[in-house]
C-alpha cells in the first residue's frame, strides 16, 4: 500500500515513476512498497525464481502545471495510446522500468482538469477489486489500481486583487468630494464639513429696492429706511424753513425799537 492511502482527501498526483530500490526514492515521491494485503509490491519479481532486480511504483503530489488524469498498463508490443506517455526508465538508475509490459500515463493542465488521479494501490489477486478505484492493468499476478479525485482550485493573486471591496469611510469620502478648489488644497489641507456642496442663496425678499419697502408705524413712530431719510433731508435743505415763534418775536422787538 502507498504511504498516503489512508489520508483523504488527497492532492492530485502530478507524476508517476518506477524505482529500482526502496532506498533510492527521489525527494517528494511516495513509493507503493506493499500490496493491499501486505505482500511485497515488487513489479519485476517472477513467481518461480527469485530475481535480483526490483521495481517499485512511486508517485509525486508536487504542485506542478500538469496532473495525471489516467493510467494504462499495456503489452510491450501494443501501440502507445493517444495522449499517453510511457514510463520507460527508472528514476534512480535510468534502467528499463518493466519487462513485457509498459505503464503509460496521461496528463492534463491542472487548470483544465476537473478530476485527476489522487491515489495508487497494488493488489495481489486479479479477482480482488477495490471500491472507487479503476484498474490500470495486471502484471505478474498483481493489479495496479488508481483512484480519481477532484482537483482543488487555488485563487490566483490577480483574482484576489480584483475582488470587490466593501465601502469604507475613506472611499465614501473620496466619492463625496466635489468642492471648489481652495488655496488650502495646495498645502495638502483638506477639511470636509456637513455643509459642503450645499448651495447658499440670498432670499429674494432681501433683494427688494429700498424705495419699495413699506413703512412701519410702531407706537406712533414711523420707521423709515435710510434711503427715505436721506431723501427727506435733501428736500429740507433745498426748501426754506418757516420762521419759528421765537424768531418772529425777536424780529418784532427789533422793529419796535426803531
Amino acid at each position: 500500500m502507498s504511504e498516503e492511502s489512508n489520508k483523504l482527501p488527497m492532492d492530485p498526483i502530478s507524476d508517476v515513476g518506477i524505482v529500482s530500490s526502496l532506498s533510492k526514492i527521489p525527494d517528494g515521491y511516495y513509493v507503493v512498497a506493499k500490496t493491499t494485503d501486505g505482500s511485497d509490491a515488487d513489479l519485476w519479481k517472477d513467481g518461480l525464481f527469485k530475481s535480483k532486480v526490483n521495481r517499485y511504483l512511486c508517485f509525486s503530489r508536487k504542485t506542478e502545471p500538469e496532473v495525471v488524469v489516467e493510467m494504462k498498463l499495456i503489452d510491450i508490443k501494443d501501440p502507445l495510446p493517444e495522449s499517453f506517455t510511457p514510463v520507460q526508465e527508472t528514476l534512480d538508475k535510468k534502467e528499463a522500468a518493466m519487462r513485457k509490459r509498459r505503464l503509460c500515463v496521461k496528463t492534463s493542465p491542472r487548470e483544465a482538469a476537473e478530476t485527476a488521479v489522487c491515489d495508487i494501490q497494488i493488489t495481489t489477486k486479479s479477482k480482488y477489486q477495490l471500491v472507487n478505484y479503476t484498474c490500470a492493468g495486471e502484471l505478474n499476478n498483481m493489479g495496479i489500481w488508481y483512484r480519481m479525485g477532484d482537483v482543488p482550485r487555488r485563487q490566483s493573486p490577480r483574482q484576489t486583487a480584483s475582488a470587490p471591496k466593501a465601502d469604507t469611510p475613506c472611499s465614501t469620502t473620496r466619492i463625496a468630494i466635489s468642492r471648489p478648489q481652495y488655496g488650502q488644497q495646495n498645502s495638502g489641507i483638506y477639511t470636509i464639513t456637513a455643509l459642503d456642496d450645499v448651495p447658499f442663496m440670498v432670499s429674494e425678499k432681501f433683494n427688494e429696492k429700498p424705495q419699495e419697502m413699506q413703512q412701519v408705524n410702531l407706537m406712533g413712530i414711523t420707521i423709515k429706511s435710510l434711503a427715505e431719510i436721506e431723501e427727506e433731508v435733501s428736500r429740507g435743505c433745498n426748501a426754506r424753513l418757516p420762521p419759528t415763534p421765537l424768531a418772529q418775536n425777536a424780529k418784532q422787538t427789533v422793529l419796535g425799537c426803531n
